[in-house]
């Protein structure tokens, strides 16, 4: 099975362009499945639902019956796996299967009619207009160059809806403070360009002026925002400094690094943004998992962030 793997991830990678994050959580739903089926020593062919060892003890998926799979998420239920997580894993072996089938490594597919279990999607969480507003003025008490790189990562990130892993990966040539905007890679390296408001872009063209080269110690450090070691700061850094100014801003909702994203997409929408312009912004490739939206044009967007987001006004 582990080579079939490794053909799977080479083609998602290669062919659909899949993110590195996304990479390995297929690779630990597929070893989890792999692991199932090793530990319950199924041996023999899929008429009676069973997979074959090869002799090095590796699952072999000759002709898996449905049974075999069934068995998978059956184990996931009674693990306690939430539906979020055990859909997650179905859609990934689903995925792999139909791999498997196209390329002529299995005669047949055993997920072709199982379904993935219905899941309630839950509103994401946000914050208010008013703790936003708290969190993005904390740093704001000090003139430290952290405090004014926090600043300006708060109100980037707050601007524009991007992935902390975006906002980390940024280089200084991604941003445009002329044009009032960003250049980031999304999922499956996806580019799009972001408008930015005045007040963000005040907050990195100061973090650019008096911050940035006190922190940075080697001049040919690409990284727009970096760490007190002069490095790219890292989605774990961004973590522990998003809790420490949230707590010294008093506020009690849970904030995340994702509770930035989820709040300027509900802000957005609720000041009259229409949908796809948001998915736009966010970087979504899709609307729901089955139907592709299209964008409005460039100006147009532009035009709707301008007059729509809360801070732009």
């Amino acid at each position: 099975m582990k080579q079939q793997v490794n053909a799977f991830l080479g083609y998602l990678a290669a062919e659909r362009g899949l993110a590195a994050n996304t990479l390995a959580a297929y690779n630990n739903d597929l070893s989890q499945f792999s692991d199932y089926l090793a530990s319950r020593n199924q041996v023999g062919i899929g008429v009676a639902g069973t997979a074959t060892h090869s002799q090095d003890g590796q699952v072999a998926l000759s002709d898996m019956g449905r049974d075999a799979v069934m068995g998978f998420f059956l184990h996931l239920r009674e693990k306690g796996y939430t539906p979020s997580t055990i859909a997650r894993k179905t859609a990934a072996i689903k995925s792999f299967f139909h791999f498997l089938a196209f390329k002529g490594f299995v005669s047949e597919d055993p997920t072709a009619s199982i379904d993935s279990p219905r899941i309630i999607k839950s509103l994401p969480r946000a914050a208010s207009v008013e703790e936003i507003d708290e969190l993005l003025n904390a740093p704001t008490k000090t003139a430290s160059p952290e405090a004014l790189r926090d600043k300006a990562m708060f109100e980037l990130l707050y601007a524009t809806g991007m992935r902390v892993t975006e906002l980390v990966s940024l280089n200084l040539g991604d941003v445009d403070l002329a044009q009032g905007s960003v250049r980031c890679a999304g999922k499956g390296t996806r580019l799009r360009v972001i408008p930015v408001h005045a007040t963000a872009i005040k907050a990195v063209r100061g973090y650019l002026e008096k911050a940035r080269p006190v922190l940075v110690r080697d001049g040919n450090e690409t990284a727009l925002f970096v760490n007190h070691r002069g490095d790219r700061l890292t989605r774990q850094g961004f973590w522990l400094i998003l809790k420490l100014w949230a707590k010294e801003a008093g506020i009690t909702t849970q904030i995340t690094p994702h509770t930035l994203r989820h709040s300027f997409a509900l802000h957005m929408l609720k000041n009259g943004v229409d949908l796809r312009a948001v998915q736009q912004l966010l970087g979504h490739a899709h609307i729901s998992t089955t139907q592709i939206y299209t964008y409005p044009s460039e100006d147009g967007l532009k035009r709707l962030y301008e007059t729509s987001h809360p801070r732009a006004k």
